[in-house]
């Protein structure tokens, strides 16, 4: 099999050039995203493989049908960013990696939630000019108070042990409880009012898009904390900023942006950044943004590439399909 691997960083090769040797797989390795305009490059391939800033249209789809490519691989858990319903029609499997490390994301989860809480950025930026003060950066016991949960699957089932660690009462939310966690279950609604900590662990779907916006933002308390590791489209960057402007958040952890393609992942420590929005959420003493890195252990990274090449082999060996993305619609 051979298989376009678009947006290639270098720490992709550590373990998928050794991994895929093994196995007799051949990977083109590409640092340019998939686009439209790079497609092409896919051309005499089985397959392509693709992160989570990349995306296929139903467009780009048919070019690949055309080129004799059986298989999109997804080197991650979401899959928003593929046209399912166009792959299934034009005989393409869609396969992703459901579960990598969920501790990973989860332990990342709670270090934007621990420094934003006790200011450990900006104090660690004030003592390397050996300014000692710690005025402006008092944060709140988490022992004692409520952590609403957003999507209760594994990752959010993860930052649910680790918050229950710290002593904090747990109120979720999910479409679909489960019961075996002896946790508290509620209304969207309630559990943006009733939380001092709301942490998203949920997928980016029609129904959870915006699911952070001026309404549900009206909802919350006053001084309470936003955790977002999930998707950006997630929460409504205009409300959230109008938010925190009317000082309604303690503080704000981003590991995702609504408009993180072309910027995540890459260097642009040189350029003129001209997304208004992003250049805003920067200025806000209280908002920590880090750049989709939640997942990054090498544990993580491993799983990633095993299990992205056992669905290559699987396809290419006519095994099950178990981690195929099924178009539902």
């Amino acid at each position: 099999m051979k298989i376009a691997f678009y947006s290639t960083k270098p720490y992709d090769r550590i373990y998928f050039e050794p991994m895929s040797r093994e196995r007799g797989i051949e990977i083109h390795f590409f640092e340019a995203a998939c686009s439209v305009e790079t497609i092409p490059l896919a051309n005499g391939c089985d397959a392509l493989c693709i992160f989570v800033n990349d995306y296929l249209n139903e467009a780009m789809i048919g070019q690949l049908a055309q080129m004799g490519v059986t298989a999109i691989l997804l080197r991650c858990a979401g899959f928003n960013n593929v046209d399912i319903r166009a792959a299934a029609q034009n005989g393409i499997h869609v396969l992703r990696v459901p579960s990598y490390s969920p501790e990973a994301v989860a332990e990342f989860a709670t270090a934007l939630l621990l420094t934003v809480n006790r200011h450990t950025h900006r104090a660690f930026m004030r003592t390397r000019d050996f300014n000692m003060s710690i005025n402006g950066f008092m944060g709140t016991d988490l022992h004692g108070k409520t952590a609403g949960v957003i999507g209760t699957g594994r990752i959010g089932q993860a930052m649910i042990r680790i918050l229950k660690g710290f002593g904090m009462e747990i109120t979720a939310y999910d479409p679909y409880p489960n019961e075996s966690l002896g946790i508290t279950y509620d209304t969207i609604e309630n559990v943006f009012r009733n939380s001092d900590v709301i942490t998203l662990h949920c997928p980016l779907t029609p129904e959870t898009k915006h699911i952070v916006q001026a309404k549900t933002i009206e909802l919350m308390k006053d001084g309470v904390y936003l955790i977002n590791t999930s998707r950006g489209d997630l929460v409504r960057t205009e409300d959230l900023i109008e938010g925190l402007l009317h000082k309604k958040f303690a503080g704000v952890g981003l590991d995702v942006y609504d408009e993180e393609g072309g910027v995540f992942y890459e260097d642009r420590s040189n350029d003129i950044i001209d997304d208004e929005n992003l250049a805003r959420l920067s200025t806000f003493p209280n908002v920590l943004i880090t750049s989709h890195m939640g997942f990054f252990t090498k544990e993580a990274v491993r799983a990633i590439a095993e299990v992205t090449l056992e669905n290559a082999d699987a396809v290419q060996k006519g095994l099950e399909l178990k981690n195929e993305v099924l178009d539902t619609n």
